[in-house]
């Protein structure tokens, strides 16, 4: 497919690769053991593992955007949102996406998509309502970046494959267990030690997503300024986001926690370990990038 005119980021492609061969490889592993230890279950592990991600990758985003709440508006309906879309679609050279509002007072936005014919970039109400033209279309722009890059679509099989670990592991128990009952005197072994291996394979495949994810953010934010050649609208997008947040109902920030990963910002931060296991940089981190693509620029 052909290339658009954001930065490439070698860095960001040698990580999505290593972390979804890493991946791959556990799970790969994971079935060998499912198969080993529940040797009656094999056609029942097989058929739900191979057809949960093939689920997935050909539904996830739909499923992705269905529970963010995103509906496609039409260019009469949003005319503010399309023109920032094909500006910065025209200024990058790729096709343009289809174009979503999510009703969610927490201002922020994401982008689902396999690849960039089926991608999708939505905005919240609550971002449209907030930024200035120049602070949406740097958020925009960083949405674009994720779709150009293709680290939307790895990051949504990837982050789906941890899920797909307990789904395999309680079907394979329910057909395995059922085979070997009573008779057996490793069941009650079993029933300990392959909840275990599926919770050592979600964390490893969580902590795995969490430092592409990392990455992966801040490399966006370095694609859409150097695209739009405006540093300081995204770092005043991000400051006034980050100053909203704190407006927001917990409640509200609760919902919309679970699909941090996907958001421009993180619907709540953490501290300290948290800090370790967030879906995004610190707005810190992200702001000194900014400031030193600017100075790099000539606009500081």
């Amino acid at each position: 497919m052909q290339s658009t005119r954001f930065v490439p980021d070698r860095g960001l492609t040698t990580r999505m690769a290593g972390t979804m061969f890493l991946i791959g490889l556990l799970y790969v592993v994971f079935v060998g053991v499912l198969v080993a230890l529940l040797r009656g279950a094999w056609p029942l592990i097989l058929l739900v593992a191979g057809g949960m991600f093939v689920a997935q990758f050909w539904f996830g985003d739909r499923i992705a955007a269905f529970a963010m709440g995103a509906r496609e508006v039409t260019p009469e309906q949003e005319p503010e949102l399309h023109g920032a879309v094909d500006r910065l679609c025209a200024l990058a050279d790729m096709p343009k996406p289809r174009v979503a509002v999510a009703d969610s007072d927490v201002p922020n936005a994401f982008a689902t998509g396999r690849d960039r014919r089926n991608a999708l970039v939505c905005a919240t109400t609550g971002l449209l309502r907030r930024l200035e033209p120049e602070e949406l279309e740097g958020v925009l722009a960083h949405e674009l970046s994720h779709v150009a890059h293709r680290d939307v679509a790895v990051m949504t099989v990837a982050s789906f494959l941890g899920v797909l670990a307990g789904i395999m592991t309680r079907a394979g128990l329910w057909g395995g267990l059922r085979r070997v009952g009573d008779r057996d005197s490793n069941t009650a072994v079993l029933v300990v030690l392959i909840p275990l291996v599926s919770a050592l394979v979600y964390a490893i495949s969580f902590l795995l997503t969490r430092m592409l994810s990392r990455y992966r953010e801040l490399s966006a934010d370095r694609a859409a300024a150097l695209l739009t050649g405006r540093p300081s609208a995204l770092a005043s997008a991000l400051t006034k986001i980050s100053g909203e947040m704190a407006r927001i109902p917990t409640r509200d920030l609760r919902q919309a926690e679970p699909f941090n990963a996907f958001y421009f910002a993180p619907a709540l931060s953490g501290e300290g370990l948290n800090r370790l296991l967030s879906s995004h940089p610190t707005l810190e981190q992200r702001l000194d990038q900014l400031g030193r693509i600017s100075a790099r620029l000539g606009l500081a």
